[in-house]
């Protein structure tokens, strides 16, 4: 199962795994254009997929999107929480968090706890959450989540993707206290041509990074590989993070990453972990 699955990182995951047998359920929030990746990818013919819509800016959304996937009961081998947005003006999602930290985490964070009992019915299961080489310079502001007294749209992504790393690595700790067979796995794709750094910026920055972005970064098949290799190698471990190997670790090959110690800090982790849970209402069961 792989969110922001209609363009990008998540289209290119999709297209890898189901062109190597996996049925790949693709999530949405554009219904339409979730629809038009799945026809493009089946006339590729890539494989087994199904499209359903996910809103992550929205938790009824995910929990409509939980109880369809628990109805039917089938287990989950994977999922790549992938989806994202990127330094748009100050918006904030269906329950008023602010959208950045509410789509790139929270939504993740609620996503994945409500899936977890099929990710425990499934073999070798893994999640893998996306993060961003951003989240070096980033930090949790606990006094102000959602930006209500001071927003920069940089700061707020930056925000979120080092709450990807603190929610990957502590889901991993969890996991493994509880002996849960599932691994949490972590991912980055360096400086990658898609939609993303441009969708939202305004202005001049907005303009360089769409230069930037036509001009230097990386294609998004070498982008993907990050998640892919997380998401499929045999050797992969829980709490592991993989990321480009080559130049200022923008770009090449995967490898493993070493984060620093502030984002294995299990202080802020189980912080954040806690006030996680409540602003969504997911309280995680690994037994």
């Amino acid at each position: 199962m792989v969110t922001g699955a209609n363009s990008g990182l998540g289209y290119e995951t999709c297209r890898v795994l189901a062109a190597r047998g996996a049925h790949v359920v693709m999530a949405s929030r554009d219904e339409g254009r979730g629809l038009a990746a799945l026809g493009r990818l089946r006339a590729e013919g890539a494989g087994e997929l199904e499209m359903l819509r996910l809103d992550l800016a929205d938790l009824g959304s995910v929990r409509e999107f939980a109880a369809t996937l628990g109805a039917r009961g089938r287990p989950i081998d994977l999922l790549v929480n992938n989806a994202g947005i990127g330094m748009p003006g100050r918006s904030l999602t269906a329950q008023g968090f602010e959208s950045q930290f509410g789509v790139n985490h929270l939504g993740h964070f609620a996503l994945t706890g409500l899936l977890l009992p099929l990710l425990r019915r499934g073999t070798g299961a893994r999640v893998v959450t996306v993060s961003s080489e951003a989240y070096r310079d980033g930090s949790i502001d606990f006094d102000d989540l959602h930006g209500a007294r001071v927003y920069r749209p940089l700061k707020a992504y930056r925000q979120s993707k080092f709450a990807n790393v603190l929610f990957g690595l502590e889901l991993d700790r969890r996991l493994r206290a509880d002996a849960v067979p599932v691994a949490s796995v972590l991912a980055h794709p360096g400086f990658t041509s898609t939609n993303l750094p441009s969708s939202g910026a305004r202005g001049f920055a907005g303009l360089l990074l769409r230069v930037g972005n036509a001009l230097v970064a990386q294609p998004v098949g070498r982008g993907a590989a990050s998640q892919l290799r997380a998401a499929t190698a045999p050797d992969v471990e829980g709490g592991q993070f993989f990321g480009p190997g080559g130049r200022s670790g923008m770009y090449g090959p995967p490898v493993p990453l070493r984060p620093g110690p502030r984002a294995t800090d299990p202080d802020a982790a189980a912080r954040l972990w806690e006030i996680s849970a409540e602003l969504t209402g997911v309280r995680y069961s690994f037994r």
